[in-house]
């Protein structure tokens, strides 16, 4: 009988021994993943600087490293606190003047019973609606330490691949069990869909958010600043977008009996907001990196799932690392036609 090599056997159990390891660390670590990721698309973002930093003007790697930190937690941080602040005005007017509005909720409410004999606000629809906020608060509030906890830690993160980026990436080419051109290819094709998703969906938030911020205008919307900022929030969401803007905004306007302008504005949303994020997504997505659209929607809407908000970026890269990945096989191990 053919004996199995020993050789083989122990290559065997050592690679058994590194995947069953490999398995428990991501189980244990998994909760981290949306950090990582975070710092690594940051990284990315960041590397050129960091190395110019260091080159050509001689800073320390731990100083450039602070600073190019600094100024992303700046530019991250600062949308977040400007929504924070005027969300926060709103809640503050509205609990102080609770009583007005809710005589202004009911009210509108009682209008549309009457007018179409329906029946909202119902016993049992209060009831679900007072159990459904004690279920939501605390998964609020929870999410909100949970997001602290990753920012902490994506920043942890990222500080040693910017201290330690020049070797952090020779290390990859050296243990990657790949040929060179194929991790080439497998880092080109990764940096650029990185970059394109974390420029990209920003930039037609940004976009859905002026376009909205000119319709808010002309319409009259009172305080438009603030729905600007709503529309450029809600405009990274996927499925829904920038609908969780100026749906919520008709339905003030019509709670205070502008029926007109909230119509108005939700026609504007939905055939000019809503086209401005079809069109200008899918052709910023295929001109940066040539992502086919399906990709996109189907990735965002797992990648969110996963991920959660850093599932916007990597959702789509994710079915796209999966097709390099394929393509990457073929390379190494398919046969070489003959022609």
């Amino acid at each position: 009988m053919n004996q199995i090599p020993g050789n083989a056997i122990r290559q065997i159990l050592f690679l058994s021994v590194i995947i069953l390891l490999g398995i428990v660390l991501f189980f244990q670590l998994n909760s981290f993943i949306p950090a990582f990721l975070g710092a690594y698309t940051l990284y990315i973002l960041m590397r050129k600087y960091q190395f110019i930093l260091e080159g050509k003007y001689k800073w320390k790697k731990s100083v450039s490293a602070a600073l190019l930190m600094l100024i992303s937690f700046v530019v991250i941080l600062l949308p977040i606190f400007v929504l924070v602040n005027m969300v926060s005005s709103k809640l503050g007017y509205a609990i102080q003047h609770s009583s007005e509005v809710l005589t202004t909720i009911k009210n509108f409410i009682q209008k549309y019973e009457d007018q179409y004999g329906i029946e909202i606000l119902t016993d049992i629809n209060v009831q679900k609606l007072t159990s459904w906020g004690a279920q939501t608060l605390p998964q609020v509030l929870n999410s909100t330490l949970n997001t602290l906890v990753t920012i902490v830690m994506m920043y942890f993160v990222l500080y040693f691949m910017l201290t330690d980026g020049r070797k952090m990436e020779s290390k990859l080419y050296e243990w990657a069990p790949l040929k060179d051109e194929n991790i080439l290819l497998l880092r080109r094709d990764l940096n650029r869909m990185v970059l394109s998703n974390a420029i990209g969906i920003p930039l037609i938030a940004l976009v859905q958010g002026v376009v909205g911020l000119i319709g808010y205008l002309i319409i009259g919307v009172p305080e438009p600043m603030f729905w600007f900022v709503i529309t450029c929030i809600s405009g990274m969401l996927p499925v829904v977008g920038a609908a969780l803007a100026y749906i919520p905004l008709a339905i003030t306007l019509f709670a205070e009996d502008d029926s007109l302008r909230g119509i108005i504005v939700l026609i504007f949303g939905l055939a000019v907001i809503g086209s401005v994020d079809n069109i200008f997504r899918f052709w910023l997505q295929k001109k940066l990196v040539d992502i086919h659209p399906i990709i996109t929607v189907f990735g965002v809407i797992i990648g969110v799932n996963i991920f959660g908000f850093i599932g916007l970026i990597f959702g789509p890269i994710l079915i796209s690392l999966f097709i390099i990945m394929v393509k990457i096989y073929k390379n190494e191990f398919g046969k070489p036609q003959t022609g």
